[in-house]
């Protein structure tokens, strides 16, 4: 089930919105409406949150801007209770262009900042200006223009500040490692970045912990499993790309014919542990039959169907010569989870994101071996 859906586009990129994202404009509607006791509170509330998310939006968008223009691909950017996410589908490749882009959210959050503060000193003036001061102890809690920029204001301003914070997966972490980066490599700098957020997670745990920040302590272990997350990713890449997908892909599978119905398919999924299949006409592919394709048309038709009426025609070609992690970056790009791998203009046959995973496990476990037997032979 897609439990996000589109509200806009700016620039290409599809701006979501998670259907748990309504919890926060009702805890700031409830809130607001609590602390004035009216329901003009609450629908300032509400409108507080929304404003936020916007500032929100416009962050990602700092980021997948920039991202776009150093030639990555940006999918989309869904809206969440506790804040954005751009999902740019690769890495950059140098440091510069990760500092960059990392940097390019909070920056955006500085701009909007410094607006605020020039729209609050227009608004503020004649409070200013009558010796009331910026903010009169009965605003407090009162809605108004003025409280509102305040109350932005501030909300951005802790935006830069957390986001900064050198910790995986929020923005200084990134900043952090393309610092390191462009003195040592890219993994050895994820390395020591993931620490170095782990370790902060840590210290903030504990201090939520002991202080009874419930929230605060829900962040420690999101950017705690975040890092290590980020140094997983870092491993897959460096191995990865030792491998080449004509060196992965099934040499030996299964294929259908024009001819084909759903029958056969049903039949090699019971008696063979390939859940992908290529539809030939001759020797070249003209669409792909998955085990999900089976099964929605085992539900939806009532008819032995040809696999030509239920196979995806449009599918993902990529060289054999390309490397693991070459072909896994593709899949995200195309959000694809198989691809059809050619020598040229010969189909040699299929790869799905399962046999990546497969292929790193495999060579993961060689490789410790190796170090094993080396240190073996050092002892």
């Amino acid at each position: 089930m897609n439990w996000s859906f589109r509200i806009a586009e700016v620039a290409g990129i599809p701006i979501r919105v998670h259907v748990t994202f309504f919890l926060i404009l009702l805890l700031g509607a409830y809130q607001w409406g609590n602390m004035t006791g009216t329901l003009n509170g609450a629908v300032f509330g509400l409108a507080l949150m929304i404003l936020l998310f916007v500032c929100v939006t416009l962050h990602e968008l700092g980021h997948s801007l920039v991202a776009r223009a150093f030639g990555i691909p940006v999918r989309e950017i869904t809206l969440l209770p506790l804040g954005g996410v751009a999902q740019i589908t690769k890495n950059p490749e140098k440091p510069l262009h990760e500092l960059l882009i990392a940097i390019a959210g909070p920056l955006v959050n500085v701009v909007i900042a410094i607006v605020l503060l020039a729209a609050l000193g227009f608004a503020a003036a004649p409070q200013l200006l009558s010796g009331q001061g910026l903010l009169p102890a009965e605003l407090d809690n009162t809605p108004s223009l003025t409280t509102a920029l305040l109350w932005l204001l501030s909300a951005n301003v802790s935006l830069v500040l957390f986001n900064l914070i050198p910790a995986f997966p929020l923005d200084g972490g990134r900043v952090l490692r393309a610092l390191i980066a462009m003195f040592t490599g890219y993994s050895r700098a994820t390395r020591i970045a993931s620490a170095v957020g782990q370790f902060i997670a840590i210290i903030l745990g504990i201090y939520g912990v002991l202080n009874g920040h419930i929230l605060l302590t829900l962040v420690a272990v999101f950017v705690f499993f975040g890092a290590g997350q980020e140094t997983a990713e870092a491993e897959a890449k460096t191995v990865l790309t030792t491998l080449r997908v004509g060196d992965a892909y099934n040499k030996h599978a299964l294929t259908l014919t024009v001819g084909d119905r759903v029958s056969r398919v049903v039949d090699y999924i019971l008696t063979s542990y390939q859940p992908d299949f290529a539809v030939l006409q001759g020797r070249n592919p003209i669409g792909i039959v998955t085990r999900n394709d089976v099964l929605a048309a085992l539900a939806t038709h009532t008819g032995d169907t040809f696999v030509t009426e239920i196979m995806q025609r449009d599918f993902l070609k990529v060289e054999s010569s390309k490397s693991l992690d070459e072909v896994r970056r593709a899949m995200g790009e195309n959000t694809s989870r198989i691809a059809a791998v050619y020598d040229g203009a010969n189909y040699l046959g299929l790869v799905s994101l399962e046999d990546v995973a497969e292929a790193f496990a495999v060579q993961t476990f060689v490789q410790r071996q190796k170090q094993m037997r080396q240190a073996g032979a050092g002892a």
